[in-house]
């Protein structure tokens, strides 16, 4: 949803009744994941997406429906091979869609949740499928309901867990606010965490192009590099923020998590090293460097002897990247930014054309920080 919470909260203070539509179960492949948003104004103005085109259009029809019963509803959508005509998933796979009306009061909480989205604070919103009530929960409050004491106890401890995993799931909850696969009361819990953090290091033009792409997929990205002549905001105006530092000892003062991801385009062994030794030694997502073969079997030799473990040099993806043959600047960010997102997401790196696994795939985000797995090609850096 936060992709499009500065839509949903202007509509909402322009006073436009609209409809939202939300995946709230996957099945195999599907182009949108769990917590996904459609919006869909009175008017027929659309926001967001819950497919990638293959349903919208039917939504957009149920949407009209729930605006003027003020009922929620719930749709399924799959691949049909004996009805050419009906709204289906292309890829495949099955999802299903509730789509509710947007509610601004306080005591449901949603709006309070997507002003914090956009704001970029951790919430969950929690909602009661049948439309009864909903929860923003908080770190350190809730707003709304989504029944009484007990349940909202309930709901506001499993989001708080959930936020702070990232996930987002179905639960089940009986009237006592016990959690029971067979309850009568579903909630949908959203958890929408800051964005994640890519740091580069080294302010070179491979960095510009990569900071670049790390804002287009979602990151809060930092350039860092300690000589000032080259770490300028003009040079980098992609990067929400450029540092003048030492790599390593702004790494050490730095909040990191294991959504983190780290670039080291430096290649320069009075940088790298201090650099890398901390890096590895941290839970991040990525752990990246920049260099040739010889650059990177000297790298693990001086690493090991700053007294890294095999088990931390193993987390080293370098040379950086996938092999896609590139060498221009944007070339190489987007061979690492796939890199990124196929370890973020279980990619195998082969191409779909060979393969007849599922497409969109994901793997636990704690083995997101593991070691490689040697299943793609490797890029040869400069």
């Amino acid at each position: 949803m936060r992709d499009i919470a500065g839509t949903v909260a202007r509509w909402a203070a322009e006073g436009h009744r609209f409809a939202v539509a939300t995946v709230v179960a996957v099945r195999g492949s599907a182009p949108r994941e769990v917590g996904s948003w459609l919006a869909v104004r009175a008017d027929g103005a659309m926001a967001g997406s819950v497919s990638g085109g293959c349903v919208e259009g039917d939504i957009h029809e149920l949407a009209a429906c729930v605006l003027a019963t003020g009922v929620p509803a719930r749709a399924s959508y799959g691949y049909s091979a004996d009805d050419p005509f009906a709204v289906r998933l292309t890829c495949g796979g099955e999802l299903d869609v509730h789509i509710q009306p947007f509610l601004t009061s306080p005591r449901f909480g949603m709006l309070a949740a997507v002003h914090a989205a956009q704001a970029g604070e951790p919430v969950a919103l929690a909602r009661v499928l049948d439309g009864t009530g909903s929860l923003a929960v908080f770190v350190d409050r809730h707003v709304g309901s989504v029944g009484g004491p007990e349940l909202d106890a309930a709901v506001v401890a499993e989001a708080r867990a959930m936020l702070d995993l990232g996930h987002t799931g179905q639960r089940r909850y009986d009237e006592h606010g016990r959690c029971d696969p067979h309850g009568e009361v579903e909630i949908l819990i959203e958890a929408w965490n800051r964005k994640p953090t890519m740091l580069i290091f080294g302010a070179i033009a491979f960095a510009a192009a990569l900071a670049r792409i790390g804002r287009f997929l979602g990151y809060h990205v930092v350039v860092c590099d300690a000589r000032p002549v080259f770490a300028t905001e003009e040079r980098f105006p992609d990067a929400h923020e450029v540092v003048v530092d030492w790599p390593h000892r702004y790494l050490a003062r730095t909040p990191t998590d294991g959504r983190t991801v780290v670039c080291v385009l430096t290649h320069d062994t009075k940088f790298d090293i201090p650099l890398l030794t901390e890096a590895l030694r941290r839970p991040l997502g990525y752990v990246g460097a920049l260099g040739s073969r010889r650059t990177h079997a000297d790298r693990l030799r001086r690493l090991a002897e700053a007294g890294l473990t095999e088990a931390e040099l193993t987390r080293l993806r370098s040379p950086i990247g996938l092999d896609l043959g590139g060498r221009t600047p944007p070339e190489t960010a987007v061979a690492i930014a796939a890199e990124i997102v196929a370890l973020h997401r279980g990619g195998t790196t082969r191409p779909l054309t060979d393969s007849n696994g599922p497409i969109h795939h994901d793997v636990p985000r704690a083995q997101t920080a593991g070691p490689r797995d040697g299943g793609g090609p490797r890029r040869t850096g400069d």
